[in-house]
């Protein structure tokens, strides 16, 4: 085999706005949004884990929908990011909740399920046990078997179904 030189792929300058800040950004075409998120901007909350877009941990809201970081281009992505440091006030009561029912073991997995769980609550139907299953399908946890990260999301959104007038 004939070894072949590796051509550096020249930086672009790429606008991003996240957690509601615009960044200006010289990065590769071919560089991740995890890669940008967490090298370029500091955002270490976002965890990189598989890079295959398996495990779910790299998860990050795109225009209030989850993606997941390690596999989407950050050249391509159009919209507001948001990490999960972004959704420190919106995610406490359920990051508390979590930790009350033994919902972070190792902690890998936890970004990834406040973001997926934090965009679940945002439609106002969380409570379904399947529902919350399905959405959180995408994200691996090897620590809790999943019974406390489901019920912290449901204990959330019942607490929230009350605190809701009418």
């Amino acid at each position: 085999m004939i070894d072949q030189p590796v051509v550096e792929q020249p930086a672009i300058e790429h606008r991003v706005v996240v957690n509601g800040s615009v960044h200006e950004l010289l990065a590769r075409p071919d560089a991740t949004l995890l890669e940008v998120l967490r090298e370029g901007l500091g955002l270490t909350g976002t965890k990189g884990s598989c890079g295959r877009g398996e495990c779910g941990a790299c998860t990050v809201l795109v225009s209030g929908e989850p993606v997941l970081s390690c596999v989407a281009l950050a050249s391509l992505v159009e919209g507001d990011v948001t990490t999960v440091e972004g959704l420190e006030d919106e995610s406490r009561d359920l990051r508390a909740r979590l930790a009350d029912l033994g919902g972070f073991q190792c902690g890998y997995c936890t970004s990834g399920m406040v973001v997926v769980g934090t965009a679940l609550l945002r439609t106002g139907s969380a409570c379904r046990e399947q529902r919350v299953r399905r959405a959180i399908s995408g994200n691996l946890c090897r620590c809790t078997g999943y019974q406390a990260i489901v019920g912290a999301i449901q204990d959330v959104a019942s607490a929230r179904d009350r605190e809701r007038p009418g």
